[in-house]
């Protein structure tokens, strides 16, 4: 079944709140935060694995991402981006695209050569090509072909450098080198719904949508949802990050700066990365309308940290379609509401 994708329909504008509200095609009424998602630069690598079948190929993508939610804390951010059929392979078998994010591009080449070596080589019968025409090439392949103990050849697939590394299986095939270019990453919104299974259902919705819809991102948490929200450092402990208080439906009569509705009982985050700002941009755009259309949803947001995180910006009202709200905007708009 198709997310539902059909644009809300803006109705008001409160200038004291700096919220939007929308009419859903559930015909129900939902806050947009006047706010931005605030991003920053990682490198990113992205490749394709092929294998026997779709199974292998899935199995593989999902082991190759694994444990690469956020650099606060895991190795690398990556995540599957979507399924490639045979006939667009260069070997001719169906495939996945992942993408590997990192700080730098030595700790980008780190992750690539430990993942591909670590959880694609050792899959049955998966295959590595690059899936990224970026401006610098890590030599990958020509690292790995190593494990080959001499024994390695090289080979020409579909046109591309390659080396097959003899295997138990019979062969795994590499490419030479491998794309890497700086990319976005922390592209976000937030869904407040009144239950945990609203919630939910609004954040595999918009994950679906982005899914069909939206080429060249990923959501690095799991399933594309990410329920613990986290802020800078901690108000108790040293740590990188903490919960984000302000988000916790739980904690909303006890801390003084709640940013959840009365009516919200549960919330959930969205986190995307992409190869480009105009990709991450449609991303939450398909995404924040398909959670909108959603029931059960009250309020639609996202996390910044007033510009000085990074140098990328998404606009939850560029993603419902708004204008930028003027001074002449009546508090009768939100009466209508």
């Amino acid at each position: 079944m198709s997310p539902n994708t059909n644009k809300p329909e803006i109705i008001g504008y409160d200038d004291k709140e700096k919220v939007f509200f929308v009419k859903s095609a559930a015909n129900q009424t939902v806050q947009v935060s006047d706010t931005f998602a605030e991003m920053f630069s990682l490198w990113v690598g992205r490749v394709l694995i092929t294998a026997q079948n779709e199974k292998w190929a899935q199995i593989a993508g999902n082991i190759t991402t694994g444990f690469a939610t956020s650099v606060i804390a895991a190795s690398a951010e990556a995540s599957i981006e979507c399924a490639v059929p045979a006939e667009q392979t260069p070997d001719k078998r169906p495939g996945v695209l992942i993408h590997i994010y990192n700080r730098d591009r030595f700790e980008l080449k780190g992750q690539l050569l430990g993942r591909i070596g670590q959880c694609v080589m050792t899959c049955p019968s998966t295959a590595a090509f690059n899936g990224l025409l970026g401006k610098r090439t890590l030599n990958i392949g020509s690292s790995l072909r190593y494990f080959g103990d001499g024994f390695q050849k090289k080979t020409v697939i579909g046109g591309r450098k390659c080396w097959k590394i003899p295997v138990m299986e019979g062969n795994f095939i590499v490419e030479d080198g491998f794309g890497a270019m700086e990319a976005v990453a922390g592209g976000n919104f937030m869904i407040f719904a009144k239950t945990q299974p609203e919630a939910l259902a609004a954040s595999e919705a918009a994950v679906d949508a982005i899914r069909e819809q939206v080429p060249d991102v990923i959501m690095p948490f799991p399933g594309g949802v990410c329920r613990s929200g986290s802020k800078a450092g901690s108000m108790k402990y040293k740590l990188k990050a903490s919960t984000n208080q302000s988000y916790c439906p739980t904690l909303r009569t006890i801390v003084p700066d709640t940013v959840v509705p009365e009516d919200a009982n549960s919330v959930f985050e969205i986190v995307l990365n992409g190869l480009t700002l105009d990709a991450v941009n449609k991303a939450m755009q398909v995404g924040v309308v398909a959670s909108i259309n959603c029931p059960g949803v009250v309020k639609i947001s996202a996390g910044n940290y007033g510009g000085k995180l990074g140098p990328f910006k998404s606009f939850l009202r560029d993603a419902i379609g708004a204008p930028a709200p003027t001074t002449e905007t009546t508090s009768a708009e939100k009466q209508k509401a």
